[in-house]
């Protein structure tokens, strides 16, 4: 055959001798723009294997996003649910968005204990942690009762330490430069 030259990749490699598959629950956080765009990465290679996904949204809510209208184009495949109110940084009613994050909640349990959903996307749910909307050990609970085999990916800025403590996959989004600091709004197609 030939010779053939050594691998010489400057990396740290240790062969795995027995291959464990489990449902990861996977974490994108941080400050910076992608979390889910990200996870919507994910949702496509799954959709390539023809897996069955399912996307609940907690902040999102009336916007037309480009990425809700081609969900609809997987029609069987994806299920899609923009559960939100919008952006409710600043509440003006904290009981209101207390309710409307315990419905996407209540939909998050609904996905989860489906086993023909293969990955379930939670998209924004660690900001209603963080505004306490949702109590953290809640949810911390119902993703341990998740199937097994089930991959859940939870986005959103400042996941709480206790989730990314229990996550396989963490990956945090740190913003260098962005153009909404340039006085560049958000963009169809780009942004949403």
């Amino acid at each position: 055959m030939g010779w053939v030259p050594e691998d010489r990749a400057p990396r740290d490699y240790q062969e795995i001798k027995t291959a464990v598959r489990k449902g990861l629950l996977m974490v994108y956080t941080g400050d910076g723009k992608g979390k889910t765009t990200a996870a919507l990465g994910v949702v496509f290679r799954a959709l390539g294997r023809r897996w069955r996904v399912a996307v609940v949204q907690f902040i999102k809510g009336k916007w037309k996003t480009g990425e809700a209208e081609l969900a609809k184009e997987f029609a069987g495949r994806l299920e899609w649910f923009s559960l939100g109110d919008g952006f409710t940084w600043i509440t003006k009613n904290y009981d209101q968005d207390v309710a409307s994050a315990r419905r996407a909640w209540a939909k998050c349990l609904e996905v989860l204990a489906d086993p023909r959903y293969q990955l379930v996307v939670f998209d924004e749910l660690s900001y209603v942690m963080k505004y306490n909307f949702l109590p953290v050990d809640e949810v911390l609970e119902g993703l341990k009762r998740r199937p097994p085999r089930t991959h859940v990916i939870i986005t959103g800025r400042d996941a709480p330490p206790a989730l990314m403590e229990i996550a396989d996959l963490v990956t945090e989004m740190r913003e260098i430069k962005h153009p909404y600091r340039a006085g560049i709004k958000a963009q169809p197609g780009v942004d949403y």
